[in-house]
């Protein structure tokens, strides 16, 4: 399934997650709280609109110039003794990672949290070849046990509660301790610690990636990651295309807004460099190193219309102010990026066979457009999403037609003041307590949440028109 998440059609999933409390609740706490934080951060930072243009300068930069600095890249992974693979499709990414797992034998893998994973579904292509694979991540252990997907792209598990988890971890592993965080949390610590000794792999995404040294960078919360790679003998890191830094000089710049923006803080818990497998003189990390650079569309969005979504660096912010994703939250989408970055990445990547829903999904309120550390006018990427499904026919017959008859009318005053007048006196006619005699379309989805404004039977024109003439008879009096 990969970068779908769920087979429900669209309004009844988001029916399933408006009427979900518990994740409602999870969600707007969340919200709230990383969203003080990052404002905190913000201000404590200062000139934090330059911060953004320079983060964003050095992202249409590295877009501008990507073949250049995928190239350096891997020609600096391949001086530090790595193995580079490009990979076209999510296809090509999978066989070649399941390639190097049944080359070394591996029966167990470890994995750290990574987005790129999830949109190839590379979990499933290796699980059916007789691999385990282990999740390390804390929210993402949790989601593999309960068999259910990411809804957030910081927070993986950030629609469940501490009660449910303990439940998942009672049904799945027979824990009987207390329902407090520092205890479940001790508890899969303890039990994943032998899966980092006994993997043969290890598996991390890449936040970003220098291509002037050749070096990843992971940045995260746990210190998983670092297990990952470095216990195995075997480290395979998948990125997409676009996550690439000129030197640390513009990473610096960016991993300061990531860190503010998505969790509100300076600094993430682990910030992990690494470049390529160990040296000979070297203790510790991986003998062989694989980096695999997936594009699986990317490419087709370069120079297109929607070119900047490609400089997201995946802080979530979007996700932490954005309304809708208050009240449906992820799985809400059925995509692994949901929120307003998915609204407009789901259906480049997925298609809109799949995803012609989610450009819908959203109020077009800006409030995403106003805290992307990047800078990427997300708001008007989703409208142009809308417009391009309207102009190939993709959006339903009926609201094309509806549509058309009301350009047609707004083009034609004197058949435009018609039906004012008309819909004006219907509608006093019809509207009882805010509610019609029928409910279809538009008219249900509203009134399903609240009231329509009662009617007095006149249009703004006349009324307008009657109130001047007022206004000019008592100036003459």
């Amino acid at each position: 399934m990969y970068l779908k998440t769920s087979n429900i059609p669209f309004y009844e999933r988001v029916q399933q997650q408006i009427d979900d409390p518990v994740m409602r609740h999870a969600v707007a706490n969340a919200q709230d709280r990383i969203g003080a934080n990052r404002q905190k951060m913000v201000d404590e930072l200062e000139q934090w609109d330059d911060w953004r243009s320079r983060a964003a300068q050095i992202r249409a930069h590295v877009l501008d110039n990507l073949d250049a600095y995928l190239y350096q890249l891997s020609e600096k992974v391949h001086a530090n003794g790595g193995t580079v693979f490009f990979a076209d499709t999510r296809e090509d990414a999978t066989q070649y990672i399941l390639q190097v797992a049944q080359a070394k034998q591996a029966r167990k893998i470890v994995k750290s949290k990574s987005m790129v994973t999830e949109e190839i579904g590379m979990n499933a292509v290796l699980e059916g070849a007789g691999i385990e694979v282990v999740e390390t991540d804390l929210g993402e252990y949790i989601l593999q046990l309960d068999k259910d997907a990411p809804s957030h792209v910081v927070v993986p598990a950030i629609h469940k509660d501490r009660h449910q988890i303990r439940r998942i971890l009672q049904e799945k592993l027979g824990y009987d301790g207390p329902e407090t965080p520092e205890a479940m949390t001790r508890f899969i610590r303890e039990k994943i610690r032998n899966d980092f000794l006994s993997a043969d792999i290890g598996i991390t995404g890449c936040n970003f990636a220098v291509a002037e040294t050749g070096t990843l960078s992971l940045v995260s919360n746990e210190g998983n990651a670092r297990l990952c790679t470095t216990v195995p003998h075997t480290h395979i890191a998948v990125m997409g295309m676009e996550r690439v830094v000129p030197t640390f000089e513009e990473l610096d710049i960016i991993l300061t807004m990531l860190a503010r923006s998505a969790v509100g803080a300076r600094l993430t818990g682990y910030n992990t460099w690494l470049t390529g497998p160990k040296g000979s003189e070297e203790s510790n990390g991986p003998e062989a190193f694989h980096l695999v650079i997936v594009d699986n569309g990317r490419s087709k969005v370069l120079g297109s219309p929607f070119h900047d979504i490609l400089r997201c660096i995946r802080c979530g912010a979007c996700m932490n102010t954005c309304p809708a994703y208050r009240h449906i939250g992820g799985h809400g989408y059925g995509s692994i990026y949901p929120g307003p970055v998915g609204a407009v990445l789901s259906p480049l990547l997925g298609g809109y066979d799949d995803f012609k829903n989610l450009p819908y999904a959203c109020s077009l309120c800006t409030a995403c457009d106003d805290v992307c550390p990047v800078s990427i006018p997300l708001s008007s990427l989703i409208l142009q999403h809308r417009r391009t499904m309207a102009e190939n026919g993709i959006t339903p017959t009926l609201e094309r037609r509806t549509v058309q008859l009301f350009n047609y009318a707004n083009r034609h005053s004197g058949l435009w003041k018609v039906g004012m007048v008309v819909g004006a006196r219907a509608a006093q006619l019809m509207i009882r307590d805010g509610k019609m005699p029928f409910n279809i379309g538009a008219i249900k989805g509203w009134t399903a949440a609240r009231d329509l404004p009662d009617a007095d039977g006149e249009s703004f024109r006349s009324w307008y028109k009657k109130h001047r003439q007022q206004r000019r008879n008592g100036e003459k009096e």
